[in-house]
């Protein structure tokens, strides 16, 4: 079940980021990024009644601790982001936060892998940067600061996953709890020192509905990483990239480029490796 719950994952947090995408074309990343962390917080908290799980100062702990890191790790990519070149920082922060719970899992945790399992991941992480890649980015452009705070937002996102790993494995969903609060006060420090425009009406609903979709998204993981592997459940949620590009060809009729079409086949490629 593993596999198939971090597939679930990665595709309800493609289904995030591209509801969230189109709400932060209306209003600021960050406004957006908090109206959907009360979302997922919200419908959160019923689910720690009805899922079993016993809280403790161990699974809030590392929950809120991954929370932060992934805020801190989302506000450093939106600020890499604007400094550019996208087409370099994009696949950069996506590789990087791939490799960091994969090499985790391997190296650190000792977990065996098998050879179609070894290609699959392999395949996995070059799918994820030919799908992230933009092209028209010149190296000599790049400069140092931007590859280096994207490399670092992708240690911090990569670190996200391995810290929900470590939860302990009675502990249901209490670590998401933490994990919201967190990130949800990280957010509001950032706001009350530099305040952003609000999201409108369409843009709260669209940031409502990223906040739910990612909610789901860590839950299955949650439950991917302790039915499974981490390194290959993290790689799987990693291909989240592949569901935005294609949600967008179909919907915004967004053209992908050939580099993201043979990124598309490779994901399809390395899910069916580690799956079968």
């Amino acid at each position: 079940m593993g596999p198939l719950l971090a597939l679930g994952s990665a595709l309800s947090f493609g289904l995030s980021d591209f509801t969230g995408g189109l709400a932060a074309r209306r209003a600021s990343a960050l406004t957006v990024t908090l109206v959907a962390q009360v979302a997922g917080l919200l419908v959160l908290v019923p689910a720690l009644v009805l899922w079993p799980g016993r809280a403790s100062w161990q699974a809030l702990g590392l929950g809120a601790l991954a929370g932060g890191l992934g805020c801190v790790g989302l506000v450093l990519y939106l600020r890499c982001m604007a400094l550019g070149p996208m087409g370099l920082i994009s696949p950069l922060a996506a590789l990087v936060g791939a490799a960091v719970p994969v090499g985790w899992g391997v190296v650190l945790a000792g977990e065996v892998l098998t050879t179609a399992d070894v290609v699959g991941v392999l395949t996995g992480l070059v799918a994820v940067v030919l799908v992230a890649y933009r092209p028209g980015t010149s190296l000599r452009e790049a400069g140092t600061r931007g590859p280096l705070m994207a490399a670092v937002a992708g240690v911090s996102f990569g670190l996200f996953f391995v810290l929900l790993d470590a939860t302990p494995t009675d502990s249901g969903l209490w670590p998401l709890l933490g994990s919201r609060l967190a990130g949800g006060g990280v957010l509001l420090a950032i706001l009350a020192l530099r305040p952003r425009p609000w999201p409108t009406e369409r843009g709260r609903t669209l940031a409502a509905t990223s906040g739910l979709t990612d909610q789901l998204a860590n839950v299955l993981f949650l439950l991917a990483t302790r039915a499974g592997l981490l390194s290959l459940a993290s790689l799987l949620t990693s291909l989240y990239p592949v569901v935005v590009v294609v949600l967008a060809r179909q919907l915004l009729h967004e053209r992908l480029t050939r580099l993201q079409s043979t990124g598309v086949a490779l994901a399809l490629l390395a899910t069916a490796l580690i799956v079968v």
